[in-house]
């Protein structure tokens, strides 16, 4: 089984931990937290930095990477040096990507499946995946497992595509070798993309961002240009893209006869224009509607959450 820690979530930095409960291996999804944070979230999760694995980056953005270099530092000197996968053109459009990669191992990270705006061709690239992952608690070396998947800490990570203004941006779908168990987790999106609807059916835990109010947005304190900028196809979702997209992923998986999910998480909440509470009442609403008894939590910018 999987579970998810959200270290933080927001626009002053972002960290996840996907942990494999059966052998306490794990994977990082962006760091953009300082080292104390990373550590003592680590900590309160109870889970040992030292069996992280490999790390994934999202994009290129400050709040995603900024604590990257020192954390990897940090766990060089236990002994732990993972592999970081990020996608080139972050790395050339990054400083502090571009700073990493000269001290420890970058590996290229694309997409796994077809392009967006291909429905058809996107579900079949998750049909039976987990069928291909590596042997249950196996704790061999980060490798790539057919184009664009990962395996590593006994779980298998298929990166897709999702629409941000950085260089390249990613979701992650993260499967359980042993038994199946998935996590959807998008983030820093501003509408779902055919890869990243495809990659989140059929979870049991679903991280997905619900950033903003619209009228909390248009009515804040943000300038113009950055307001247009969060709420176009390229910025974030908001609470009722998110809503929208979770009724839709629990109607098809239902009529699939696929899983769905047992936990919702909302992600990137603002603290300017959106309130934890109405976003997590606004995915409640959803699930209810679409009559999914799913539990509704969220990732906070300064605490931890873990789902299980």
């Amino acid at each position: 089984m999987l579970a998810l820690h959200v270290l933080a979530s927001g626009s002053s930095g972002n960290a996840a931990v996907i942990e494999n409960t059966a052998t306490g291996a794990g994977v990082l999804i962006d760091c953009g937290i300082c080292k104390r944070d990373f550590l003592n979230r680590c900590d309160e999760a109870g889970f040992d930095p030292g069996r992280i694995q490999a790390m994934f980056v999202t994009h290129e953005h400050g709040d995603h990477v900024k604590g990257l270099g020192v954390v990897l530092r940090g766990l060089a000197k236990i002994g732990n040096v993972p592999p970081v996968f990020a996608a080139g053109a972050c790395t050339a459009n990054s400083s502090a990507l571009a700073k990493v990669a000269e001290a420890f191992d970058v590996r290229e990270l694309t997409t796994a499946c077809a392009l967006a705006g291909s429905q058809d061709m996107a579900c079949a690239a998750f049909d039976g995946s987990a069928a291909h992952a590596a042997p249950a608690g196996q704790d061999s070396a980060p490798h790539t497992a057919g184009p664009g998947a990962v395996e590593a800490a006994g779980m298998r990570i298929v990166p897709f595509a999702t629409s941000h203004d950085a260089a390249a941006s990613f979701g992650f779908r993260i499967e359980d070798a042993a038994d199946g168990d998935a996590i959807g987790y998008l983030t820093d999106s501003g509408i779902v993309t055919a890869q990243a609807h495809a990659a989140l059916r059929d979870v049991r835990i679903l991280a997905l961002e619900s950033n903003h109010d619209p009228k909390m947005l248009a009515a804040g304190p943000y300038p113009y240009v950055i307001k247009q900028r969060i709420a176009s196809n390229s910025g974030h979702l908001s609470n009722g893209q998110a809503a929208a997209e979770l009724g839709t992923l629990v109607a098809e998986s239902r009529t699939a006869g696929l899983r769905l999910p047992q936990t919702v998480v909302a992600m990137h909440v603002s603290q300017n224009n959106n309130d934890y509470s109405l976003a997590r009442r606004t995915l409640e609403a959803a699930l209810g509607k679409a009559d999914c008894h799913a539990e509704t939590l969220c990732g906070y910018q300064a605490r931890l959450t873990t789902a299980h």
